[in-house]
């Protein structure tokens, strides 16, 4: 069987690469998204205190640490077996909406916009940030301010702009917002509504450019799952569970998420570190399902703020029976939760009890374990730790939310390189479009491997013999 192999993955953050399998024919037959970096977290945090966990795990990646920082310290709040002040759960929630905001700008503006505006046949030498700051410098700009912006809520909280976890803790956090700094984001906050305001009204009015994309980018049913308010409100800090099937009907709802066990299902497969979670009730590999923003998006009754509200009724209408399939549209997804946690930001630091100075409640062991969620920038996140009687890390599991998607990344680039590939002839566009959907999911393999240098690309097409035939190598591109 000839293979095609793309290696590395570019413009995504992790170490990836994708292998497409040929036929006789040359025809595609199937592709595969392979981690390639093993994953150590849960072992080498055995034996370490449980109130140490919020820290160390805000290391475990520097695009989304405040998710980590989350779901860590709700499972150390378990262990504690502690309820923390409502004023340190609004601080909380005030800074995962900063790192949402900063975390999807870097994912659309940065990594993806690139593809968007210079096309997916433009001179690699030139498809980046770079080259869309010199097409694009008024757009380009208001990627980078837009993530300032988050990047600013959770330093004001904490002092730090990652990796902050010092500040969230088990039992709250340690510091309450000064009336200094919350004016400092409110003033902030009309000149960034603005921006992704702007955003929106120009994705919208360009999408019918790339209906072919819409078409064929991973574009298939699947099980939606994520958390919900009680409302069934857009929620990324607490809630239930719930399940939407391919057809818009609610299959599964107010799940406990401390007890994902009974529903949520953990393969492997011996060509990837990364694994393979599945919605246990329709077993492996049929239990397919999708997180993150497109994923929340179809699963809410709504989002629960005025315009991010105006702005779903819109996007909606690219589905079918309310449930939209296309992967690519995750970069639409990805704009409203940046407007809905812009709103949210401003109606929290309107309300005087944000400054509360109760934010923080003694913890000490006195349970042998806690399992915490929240909804990261890519979808459901799941911290569960065991301890023992002095309260020490006996056992962990983690369910990155990039984990998740991952069997929908190998249906996506596989539909996407039956489309485009050519099994006879290497071309650079082709090989960018099947790069390009697995950005759309906007994968964070950080959080399973951390890299350094220079990451060039190259394709290798062997034939049926394993013989090399061909080779493309992005470090000898124009």
């Amino acid at each position: 069987m000839k293979e095609i192999v793309i290696n590395p993955v570019t413009r995504i953050e992790g170490h990836a690469k994708v292998t497409i399998f040929l036929d006789e024919k040359d025809e595609v037959k199937e592709a595969h998204f392979q981690v390639t970096d093993f994953r150590g977290f849960e072992k080498f945090c055995e034996g370490r205190p449980f109130y140490e966990m919020p820290s160390i795990m805000s290391r475990v990646c520097g695009i989304c640490p405040v998710s980590h920082l989350l779901a860590s310290a709700k499972a150390c709040d378990q262990i504690a077996s502690v309820i923390i002040p409502e004023a340190a759960e609004r601080l909380r929630r005030l800074m995962h909406f900063g790192q949402i905001i900063q975390s999807h700008a870097l994912s659309f503006f940065h990594l993806s916009s690139p593809d968007l505006l210079l096309g997916m046949d433009y001179n690699p030498g030139e498809r980046n940030i770079f080259g869309l700051i010199e097409k694009y410098p008024e757009i380009a700009k208001r990627g980078i301010l837009l993530r300032k912006f988050g990047q600013q809520i959770i330093e004001r909280l904490s002092g730090k702009r990652i990796h902050s976890g010092e500040w969230i803790i088990a039992g709250g956090v340690r510091t309450p917002l000064s009336k200094e700094k919350r004016e400092m984001i409110l003033k902030e906050v009309p000149d960034v509504l603005k921006m992704i305001q702007v955003t929106l009204e120009e994705f919208k009015k360009n999408i019918e450019r790339f209906k072919e994309e819409v078409d064929n980018f991973g574009n298939f049913p699947t099980y939606y799952l994520g958390l919900v308010s009680k409302e069934g409100l857009l929620e990324h800090y607490d809630g239930k569970i719930r399940i939407v099937g391919p057809d818009g009907e609610i299959v599964a709802d107010n799940l406990d998420p401390t007890k994902y066990f009974e529903y949520i299902g953990e393969a492997v497969e011996p060509w990837s570190y990364m694994k393979f979670p599945y919605y246990k009730p329709k077993g492996y590999p049929a239990g397919v399902y999708r997180v993150g923003p497109l994923a929340r998006l179809n699963i809410v009754q709504k989002c629960g703020t005025p315009l991010a509200d105006n702005e779903l009724r819109e996007y909606r209408k690219l589905g079918r029976n309310g449930v939209v399939e296309s992967t690519f549209l995750y970069h639409y997804a990805r704009l409203i939760e940046i407007l809905y946690c812009i709103e949210r930001v401003k109606e929290m630091l309107e309300e005087e009890r944000i400054l509360d100075e109760n934010v923080q409640a003694k913890s000490y062991a006195s349970r042998e374990e806690g399992v915490g969620v929240c909804e990261a920038p890519r979808g459901t996140l799941i911290h569960h730790y065991k301890v023992d009687r002095n309260g020490k890390i006996v056992w962990t599991n983690l369910i990155i939310a990039t984990e998740n998607n991952n069997l929908a990344y190998n249906m996506a680039i596989t539909q996407v390189a039956k489309k485009y590939v050519n099994g006879k002839r290497l071309d650079e566009g082709m090989l960018n479009r099947v790069e390009a959907v697995i950005r759309a999911f906007d994968p964070c393999l950080s959080c399973a491997t951390h890299a350094w240098g220079r990451m060039p690309l190259s394709i290798h097409l062997y034939d049926s013999k394993g013989k090399e035939v061909d080779r493309l190598g992005r470090e000898n591109l124009p």
